[in-house]
């Protein structure tokens, strides 16, 4: 139960002074609910205002405060005219304070004729002339003194104004308790870190506070580290089961090619593991084509050589159905029983499903989040497997644990290569394995870019590959930060093509119904159509072999892991494949870094780390459909320079200073409470 000390911060933001309805909107598009999300919801950065007694064209493009005289106004001649407020300064130097789409009225009333206001905003040339367009500030000169002359600016979403957005910190800090210290004496001494609620203090007032910008990331960071370890520490307490089958079931595969070294080094980590009867706690790495589902069926088929049941969790629908189709091909003709549960499965199949897991008939349950249901029971769970883990948070991962007698094994898997730093941060209750091989048979993948002007030359090259017997992914760009968007791109894309294409275009994207999904999927996947529009849904875990070419529109939009994960769909059959990205045609540097680093290289890790240092751990993580809440206050640079320190501080926590009893431990639960650690909190010994 969070402490109460924690209460005031935790209070929903429909209790602040000045909050109604129509401000809730963009507060919640911000995802800005509580107190606390307002206290975390740092300055991006700030101005600096040049207080000054006389206006100069010199200063023309700063933002400045200076007490002005009105001496006359200007309307114009029509009303969407600017209305026009002529003032001058203590020597006659003369400026116009310029309103647009306000009623005349208002500026009167705010600066009526002789009759001098401090007045602050951004100083601009027009022609010959100074002019001021919708001043910040409008004061009486004694309140001067309360505008600061660096002010914070903040993120903010449509119908929200910065200065309201500071009012409401001002509220939330005002909230904000002092809290006992959970840093480690001699760190926060080195360091020279301000108290907690001073630091939030000072990073409000002045975004570029380096030191309390430092202590708060330190904290989320130390918060997370804190409750991993608790994590892990609470399952290695836990007996689990030993596993170690008899290699019946494995020796029946009939493999393609020969496991490679990676896959071979990972799959003996993974048995070695399993062996023991603690459970285990693995990240398996792999690129896009590395050979993940291999080491996961490896390690399923040796549960169910010992007698237990393994379970399989993907995070969409369409990846969940991928992986029962590739487990069926692969285990064909082995006496072994895999099935599929999902929210679509509803009557008769799932009531037998259910019965089949709980009788021990189901050896294998490949599934979404549905198999987390209260209904679902299992026999004798002994291995879970989670792919794409970035989507699931540690409270996920503790359901679907609970869901056996003893703690099964679990392996998690994703096909986003992860930089060292956010293994650690993310993942470091978990040893790791790393696929860093491929298999023989995958194509090299060109990557080329062009323009989205030539529109029309790409089209004539699809036509070209269509013709010829190839199939073509076309994913349309992320619009926004929103399904609905996306989806409205993907449709036009998708009746743009069939002018031209007919039916032979399909369509997915993740607003479709599951049957009509699966559908457009087949349909694709059987060559009944040769060209599928889609929205990021194919992300992941899509295998069409004879598809070799994929055109990813507005790939500026993307970031550099979603990119290299969009161009795993080609390169899996026999033939050269092909990643086309259209950009824009006017592209910032970090666009044209991106795009060039995807033209040259196609190693994952590679790109991982760049991601990092060019879009930051959001990004590389997927955090856009992540059950996992991403760093509120910790940017990539922060997690980088401090995990350490944090991993040792949580380590000296627990093993020297007299664990989570002590008084520091009694701060630290105090601290996974403030930034949410629920899941953690209810493992803490004594707790």
């Amino acid at each position: 139960m969070r402490p109460d000390i924690l209460n005031p911060i935790f209070a929903e933001i429909s209790l602040f002074k000045g909050v109604g309805p129509a401000l809730a909107r963009p507060l919640e598009r911000l995802d800005l609910k509580r107190a606390v999300d307002v206290a975390f919801h740092l300055p991006v950065s700030w101005v600096d205002r040049h207080l000054t007694d006389r206006l100069d064209m010199a200063d023309a493009g700063r933002i400045i405060g200076t007490v002005l005289t009105p001496i006359d106004y200007r309307a114009g001649g029509s009303a969407r005219a600017p209305f026009r407020v002529l003032a001058v300064d203590g020597q006659g130097n003369g400026v116009a304070l310029v309103y647009f789409g306000k009623n005349s009225g208002w500026p009167r009333k705010l600066l009526p004729l002789n009759e001098p206001k401090f007045v602050s905003g951004k100083l601009e040339a027009y022609g010959e002339n100074l002019q001021i367009v919708h001043p910040d500030h409008v004061l009486p000169p004694e309140e001067a003194d309360t505008v600061p002359a660096r002010e914070s600016v903040y993120g903010l979403s449509e119908g929200l104004t910065n200065n309201r957005m500071r009012d409401l910190a001002a509220q939330a800090l005002a909230r904000a308790p002092d809290l006992p210290e959970w840093i480690e004496p001699s760190l926060l001494a080195r360091k020279g870190w301000p108290a907690w609620r001073e630091a939030l203090a000072r990073a409000h007032a002045d975004p570029g506070d380096g030191p309390a910008r430092e202590r708060l990331a330190y904290d989320e960071i130390f918060a997370g580290q804190l409750a991993l370890m608790l994590v892990r520490q609470s399952s290695r307490r836990r007996r689990g089961v030993s596993i170690e089958g008899d290699g019946r079931l494995r020796a029946m595969l009939k493999l393609p090619f020969a496991p490679t070294g990676a896959q071979r080094r990972a799959i003996g980590e993974i048995e070695g593991d399993m062996a023991q009867t603690t459970p285990m706690l693995r990240l398996l790495q792999g690129d896009v084509g590395s050979g993940k589902t291999l080491v996961a069926l490896m390690a399923l088929l040796n549960a169910v050589e010992a007698g237990m049941q393994g379970a399989m969790l993907a995070p969409t629908e369409i990846l969940a159905r991928q992986h029962h189709e590739t487990l069926r091909k692969m285990t064909s003709g082995m006496p072994i029983e895999i099935a599929i549960l999902t929210g679509r499965e509803k009557g008769k199949v799932r009531e037998a499903t259910l019965m089949g897991l709980a009788d021990g008939s189901i050896d294998i349950l490949v599934g979404t989040h549905a198999i987390f249901q209260e209904a679902v029971r299992y026999k004798a769970l002994g291995l879970a497997v989670i792919d794409e883990q970035h989507r699931f948070g540690v409270a996920q991962r503790m359901m679907l644990a609970n869901k056996a007698e003893r703690a099964p094994h679990l392996l998690v898997m994703t096909a986003t290569p992860i930089p060292r730093t956010l293994t650690l941060t993310y993942y470091g209750e978990m040893d790791v394995s790393r696929l860093d091989e491929m298999p023989p048979g995958r194509q090299p993948i060109q990557t080329l870019v062009m323009a989205a002007s030539r529109l029309d030359e790409v089209v004539d090259a699809l036509a070209r590959h269509v013709e010829s017997g190839g199939q073509a992914y076309w994913v349309c760009p992320l619009v926004e930060e929103s399904e609905t968007s996306d989806q409205a791109a993907a449709e036009a894309r998708a009746e743009s093509l069939r002018l031209r294409f007919g039916d032979r275009v399909g369509l997915v994207h993740g607003r479709m119904k599951g049957p009509e999904k699966d559908a457009a999927m087949e349909a694709f996947a059987g060559n009944r159509t040769q060209i599928l529009v889609a929205t990021t849904v194919i992300e992941v875990g899509v295998d069409v072999p004879n598809s070799s070419l994929i055109i990813i529109e507005g790939a500026d939009r993307f970031g550099l892991a979603q990119l290299h994960q969009l161009r795993g769909r080609v390169g899996r059959g026999d033939k050269p494949s092909t990643c086309l990205l259209l950009r824009g045609n006017a592209l910032g540097e970090t666009s044209r870094a991106r795009l060039a680093l995807m033209r040259e290289t196609n190693d994952g890790f590679r790109i991982a780390e760049e991601d990092l240092k060019l879009r930051g751990a959001g990004e590389v993580l997927g955090t856009r459909q992540s059950g996992e809440a991403v760093m509120k206050l910790a940017s990539p640079e922060h997690v980088a320079a401090l995990v350490d320190a944090a991993r040792d501080d949580a380590h000296l926590l627990i093993e020297r200073d007299g664990g989570l009893d002590s008084a520091r431990g009694q701060a630290a639960r105090t601290c996974l409470y403030l930034f949410e650690k629920d899941a953690a909190v209810g493992l803490l010994r004594g707790g």
